[in-house]
């Protein structure tokens, strides 16, 4: 009986055994969690990311836009002084930088750092200067620069080709037009837009716009440009002689001795109204000052009448020789 209560004596001293460790249910049950959270952000970021591809696909793809703000404000501003004047003109960086020309000067200038008491001011630190160029071009560099045209616009149409935004309609003709003065009233009779002329320092007078253009645009080395500008000028009609042969000379002037697609247009235009220039009093001035112009078009002017005359000129070449030999 003795022996029976002290049994039950040591059993009840013992102590309830601790309770087994959780670690490991403990870190299971962590590392699980973990799997399934970032399973769900792998689900959530293939889900955004498959729906930022569906909207890229809706998006239409078009051209990149020149005037974006992604191209712009990233890009240090540039301080261009134009003329005797010194007008200034500010334009972005990234945009001059499509001309080599623009693009070298401003590779050769290190931007300043800003004024210590304004350190989060930005002003433009590299400046150009351009003293012999003529405002009105530089606006029209710029225009073309950043919008891929210059003032007046360029038109297309199926029926009537190519067309200008301020174009006037040439006045009804109410006589017979002579065949050999046809392409003179076509280019003198005609009005002519009061913007397609500009007064140029370096000329001193007047002359064309789209000429002082496409000789900047071989300064500035744009080559689209100057097509642009070449295919402007051939839409002008209604120029007067005195302005045609001082925009003759000033393209001459300005362009190589290798340039040949400016100084062909002048040629022909000079040689189709040659109706109109021979009786022309400004002409027969300029003839007589002379120029690399006159002996271009005396070349250009026999050209014409070999095509037009092909078996006299075959007369004359045979007949030369013989005038050789008699005069020695």
């Amino acid at each position: 009986m003795d022996e029976r209560y002290r049994k039950r004596a040591m059993l009840s001293r013992k102590t309830a055994p601790a309770p087994a460790p959780i670690t490991h249910f403990s870190r299971y049950r962590a590392a699980k969690a973990s799997a399934v959270r970032s399973r769900r952000n792998l689900l959530r970021d293939s889900s955004s990311s498959s729906s930022s591809r569906r909207l890229e696909k809706r998006r239409p793809a078009g051209p990149p836009d020149v005037s974006s703000p992604s191209r712009r404000p990233s890009s240090p501003t540039v301080i261009l002084r134009v003329g005797p004047q010194q007008r200034l003109f500010a334009a972005h960086e990234s945009i001059l930088s499509a001309s080599p020309f623009f693009a070298a000067h401003c590779s050769t200038q290190t931007p300043s750092p800003p004024p210590p008491s304004h350190p989060h001011v930005t002003t433009p630190s590299k400046r150009i200067d351009l003293p012999t160029e003529h405002p009105e071009i530089l606006s029209c560099v710029l225009e073309y620069l950043y919008k891929g045209d210059y003032t007046p616009r360029l038109h297309h149409d199926p029926t009537q080709g190519w067309t200008l935004d301020d174009d006037i309609p040439p006045p009804p003709q109410t006589s017979t037009i002579n065949p050999s003065t046809a392409g003179a009233s076509a280019s003198i009779n005609a009005s002519l837009s009061p913007s397609a002329v500009i007064w140029h320092q370096d000329a001193d007078a007047p002359i064309l716009r789209d000429t002082a253009v496409y000789c900047a645009a071989l300064t500035y080395r744009l080559p689209s440009l100057a097509r642009l500008a070449l295919r402007k000028q051939g839409l002008h009609a209604g120029i007067p002689c005195r302005t045609i042969l001082a925009s003759a000379r000033f393209a001459y002037a300005h362009t190589p001795e290798t340039e040949s697609r400016l100084r062909a247009h002048y040629l022909a235009l000079i040689i189709r109204c040659r109706g109109t220039f021979k009786r022309s009093g400004t002409m027969q001035v300029e003839m007589e000052k002379g120029g690399r112009l006159f002996f271009d078009l005396f070349v250009a002017m026999c050209n014409h009448m070999d095509d037009v005359f092909p078996s006299a000129m075959s007369v004359c070449s045979s007949a030369l020789p013989e005038l050789g030999h008699g005069g020695r």
